[in-house]
């Protein structure tokens, strides 16, 4: 017995040991002793078609194959169909009109948006599409940042936590620019129906349900946010991405703009904030409709999110990216088209490193193509958020390239 236990406290000081040794050598992460060899088979094959590979040197020839491989690879093309767009209601505001719109995104899935228009437009005008955040909130998606009446308390505190309490999609309409704020999938209009899940899993929805409006949606949060995991799988087995499902009814909301006489189709930007960031990623660098793009608290690089991942959404991942495109190469494919990109440095998802590694890339990429005043890169000390601060520079960038 005396044996046992000077065996075990080796072994206790040995994995201490190597605890520290492993941190030291910066291989403590998520995974833990897996790291190493993902990390190296990573490192092995990425970034093949990066602009920054000097073997492209065609820079048209480049964006075509680079976004080809990228629409491969999100794998998701669903039957067309018209818009068929229906206006569900209007409602006249301050200096805007806010319409509620449906319109078809695909031959089986419709979503709803705010369509914001000026008053006294004598021409057409630049439009935004404002990609509302994930934030665990699924119950709503556009209402996050587009004013809506008779808010429940528990979107008032969402909205003061992460915008501080203003609806910057409204502001925007305020100064003039058109705004749409759709729903994404899997969001609001579009969110995931308790009724059609089989019963073992919606138990935990109704087994909870109370008489209270703002405690019923913060379950239903809670129903949808465990129902992530079940969803990415039954997208991978289809044969799809969730990323590719988000990017496709994206890029339909840029269509639906072009249907309407009010919107100038040289002048369409887009911003997002957390996942409205990451959709603002892949909608400005897969649309060339896009003129110009701001990306809100989600801005790393692959490498960084290898070692750690820690709460992002079942949404983000590609099978395969990695290995032709990084993160920020994605947003690159719009380049030298003008980009802002708004990093917190308190934000717990997303590491400095990360935040400067992705900055650095696009920086050298917006070098490369000889517009480096195109892109620009902010910090600010707060949380994971998109503060009126944040804001106001987003809409300085906006009037800056789109008016």
């Amino acid at each position: 017995m005396k044996h046992s236990g000077i065996c075990i406290a080796v072994l206790a000081v040995a994995l201490l040991w190597w605890g520290s040794a492993a941190s030291a050598q910066g291989q403590s992460s998520d995974v833990g002793n897996f790291y190493p060899v993902l990390d190296a088979y990573a490192s092995k094959h990425n970034s093949s078609l990066s602009y920054l590979n000097s073997t492209h040197r065609n820079t048209e020839k480049w964006r075509r194959v680079a976004k080809t491989k990228l629409h491969e690879l999100l794998a998701f093309d669903p039957e067309p169909a018209p818009l068929q767009t229906e206006v569900l209601s209007t409602t006249k505001r301050e200096g805007y009109t806010q319409y509620l719109v449906r319109y078809n995104v695909n031959a089986l899935q419709k979503t709803e948006a705010f369509l914001l228009i000026p008053d006294n437009l004598t021409q057409p005008a630049p439009a935004v599409i404002a990609l509302h955040d994930h934030g665990g909130f699924y119950f709503y998606g556009k209402e996050k940042h587009t004013l809506t009446d008779n808010q429940p308390q528990v979107l008032k505190a969402y909205i003061d936590n992460l915008y501080e309490g203003r609806h910057y999609a409204d502001e925007l309409a305020k100064r003039g620019f058109i705004v749409l704020s759709p729903d994404a999938m899997y969001f609001g209009s579009q969110k995931l129906d308790p009724e059609q899940v089989s019963e073992k899993n919606a138990k935990a929805y109704y087994d909870k349900v109370t008489e209270s409006e703002s405690e019923n949606i913060q379950v239903y949060n809670k129903f949808a946010g465990a129902q992530e995991v079940a969803m990415n799988k039954t997208i991978l087995t289809s044969g799809t991405t969730w990323l590719g499902m988000l990017a496709q009814g994206d890029r339909v909301a840029v269509d639906f703009l072009l249907s309407r006489p009010e919107v100038d189709p040289e002048r369409i930007g887009c911003i997002g904030l957390s996942l409205g960031g990451l959709r603002s990623t892949y909608l400005f660098g897969l649309d060339s409709r896009i003129k110009a793009g701001i990306i809100a608290a989600f801005s790393t690089t692959y490498a960084h999110m290898l070692k750690e991942h820690v709460r992002h959404t079942w949404m983000m991942y590609v099978p395969q990216q990695y290995q032709y495109l990084d993160l920020p190469d994605v947003a690159s494919l719009n380049a030298p088209r003008p980009l802002l990109v708004m990093n917190c440095r308190q934000d717990k998802l997303f590491n400095p490193a990360g935040m400067q590694a992705a900055e650095k890339k696009l920086t050298a990429v917006y070098a490369k193509m000889k517009s480096p005043e195109k892109f620009s890169c902010n910090y600010y000390d707060v949380p994971h958020s998109m503060t009126i601060a944040m804001q106001e520079d987003a809409f300085a960038w906006l009037e800056k390239w789109l008016k």
